[in-house]
C-alpha cells in the first residue's frame, strides 16, 4: 500500500492575517481525502506583490525560501490560485540565470496546487459537507481562472453540498476590481469595477458568494458592506469542509 500523499500547506499571507479559518478548512478538506499534511513554519510570502511591484531582488530572495521549504514534500497546495499561480507560472523565470535553481523551481513549480483544482483533478476527491439550505454564487478568481484553468472544479465540489443552489452570476470570470496593487495604484477604476461585480452578485438574489481567493473575498466584502448588503461572504473550503462559527467575510459577531 502507498503512504498517503505528504501535503504542504501554503498557508499565504492573507489567510494567515486576515482569515485563519481558511486555512483549517483546507487542512480539514485534505485529511478527509486521505492525505498527510503539515504547516511549514518557515513559509512566507509567495513573493508576488514584490514581483508584480518590479522588485525582482526580493521576489527572488522569497522564492529560493519557498524551494528551501517546500522541497520535501509530494504537493504543495494553497487556497488561493493567485499564490498558486505565481509559484507555478513566474516563480521559475526568477531563476532563469542559474540553472541549479532553475531546476529547482521547475520542480517547485510542477508540484503546486490551487485547493479545489488539487482535490478534483488529482485526488478526484467527492467532499460530503453539512447541508446547506440557500443560494450561492461563485466569482472565478482572475490568476486560478486565467494561470491553472480553475473554473470546473470548484463548482463540482460545491455540488456535493446538500441543499445548494448554485447560480451563475452575469460574467463570473470578469475581474472584480483587486488586482493587487491595482486597487491602490487606480482607486477610481478599482472602485468602478467592484460596483459593477456587487451589481452582479446581488442580481442572482443569492445569499451567499464563494470565490477562492482572499484577496477578491475581501474587495468584494468591502464594497457589499459598504452597499449595506446582507449577502455572506466565504471562501468556498469553509462551505465544503463543514460547519464553522467564524463569521462571514467583513462581518463580526455580534455581542450578546
Amino acid at each position: 500500500m502507498n503512504p498517503p500523499p505528504r501535503i504542504a500547506l501554503f498557508v499565504t499571507c492573507l489567510v494567515d492575517l486576515h482569515r485563519p479559518s481558511v486555512g483549517f478548512a483546507a487542512i480539514s478538506l485534505l485529511e478527509q481525502a486521505g492525505c498527510t499534511v503539515e504547516v511549514p513554519r518557515a513559509q512566507t510570502c509567495c513573493g508576488q506583490p514584490a514581483y508584480n511591484a518590479g522588485d525582482r531582488t526580493t521576489a527572488r530572495e522569497l522564492a529560493a525560501t519557498l524551494i528551501d521549504t517546500f522541497a520535501a514534500y509530494d504537493y504543495v497546495v494553497a487556497p488561493s490560485g493567485s499564490c498558486a499561480g505565481m509559484i507555478a507560472k513566474h516563480l521559475p523565470h526568477l531563476f532563469d540565470d542559474d540553472p541549479n535553481l532553475r531546476s529547482q523551481a521547475d520542480a517547485l513549480a510542477a508540484k503546486t496546487y490551487e485547493l479545489t483544482a488539487f482535490l478534483a483533478d488529482v485526488l478526484k476527491f467527492t467532499p460530503t459537507p453539512p447541508p446547506y439550505n440557500g443560494t450561492a454564487t461563485y466569482h472565478d478568481s482572475c490568476a486560478g481562472l486565467r494561470e491553472l484553468g480553475v473554473k470546473s472544479q470548484p463548482r463540482a465540489l460545491l455540488a456535493s453540498v446538500p441543499g445548494l443552489t448554485l447560480t451563475e452570476m452575469a460574467e463570473p470570470e470578469i475581474c472584480c476590481g483587486f488586482g493587487g496593487t491595482f486597487c491602490i495604484k487606480f482607486p477610481d477604476i478599482s472602485v468602478r469595477m467592484a460596483t459593477d461585480k456587487t451589481a452582479n452578485i446581488k442580481a442572482t438574489g443569492a445569499d451567499l458568494l464563494l470565490a477562492g481567493d482572499m484577496g477578491c473575498l475581501l474587495n468584494m466584502a468591502g464594497r457589499l458592506s459598504r452597499e449595506n448588503s446582507p449577502i455572506d461572504v466565504r471562501h468556498i473550503a469553509e462551505i465544503l469542509a463543514g460547519p464553522t462559527t467564524t463569521p462571514a467575510i467583513g462581518k463580526t459577531t455580534k455581542p450578546s
